[in-house]
């Protein structure tokens, strides 16, 4: 059976159900960007190993970084709510087996600087009518990866960014865990 790591950032809830979905059996690691995330704890609690690796440790130990995924036999990274760039080595090594979801229909609404709540205000300044997910591979430019799939919610004009942001998690905590699988299978 092929097993994943999901690298997350902050409050680990595409994390959770993630490992809900698919056991701990599939999701070897959780990478965390910070100790003090949300997702490590949620990791924790659900008996998944976490590491924690700060951007300093992953440009400058490369070598324990890939080490440490090829001995929890990782052949799918999952970003969720990672808010690094990766580093390009671990593009190298993992060619199209990484991927993320991006809480908007690619290409809008993306690239640097583009996400959460960020994401869901450029949607209501655009007046679109539809938003949604986009789940794709990641390679050096944010955003910018083949996509693989998307899903699509409406935008209400009485909408706030919080009010679309629920909306789109539902997508995402619907579809991102049966797209892995889809992956890994």
């Amino acid at each position: 059976m092929q097993k994943i790591a999901i690298f997350a950032s902050g409050n680990g809830s595409n994390a959770e159900n993630i490992i809900l979905q698919l056991g701990d059996d599939v999701v070897s690691m959780v990478v965390s960007s910070r100790s003090d995330a949300a997702v490590v704890q949620r990791a924790q609690r659900l008996g998944v190993e976490v590491v924690v690796w700060d951007k300093a440790f992953m440009n400058e130990h490369p070598d324990q970084v890939l080490a440490t995924l090829k001995e929890n036999e990782v052949s799918l990274i999952v970003l969720a709510g990672y808010l690094l760039r990766l580093p390009d080595y671990l593009l190298e090594a993992y060619p199209d087996r990484i991927i993320n979801i991006h809480p908007s229909l690619l290409p809008l609404h993306g690239g640097k600087g583009m996400y959460g709540i960020r994401v869901h205000q450029s949607v209501l300044a655009s007046r679109d009518q539809v938003t949604g997910i986009t789940i794709h591979y990641v390679n050096a430019h944010y955003d910018s990866g083949e996509v693989i799939f998307q899903a699509t919610c409406p935008v209400y004009t009485t909408d706030t960014p919080e009010l679309l942001a629920e909306r789109v998690h539902a997508l995402e905590y619907q579809h991102y865990p049966r797209v892995i699988r889809s992956l890994i299978n």
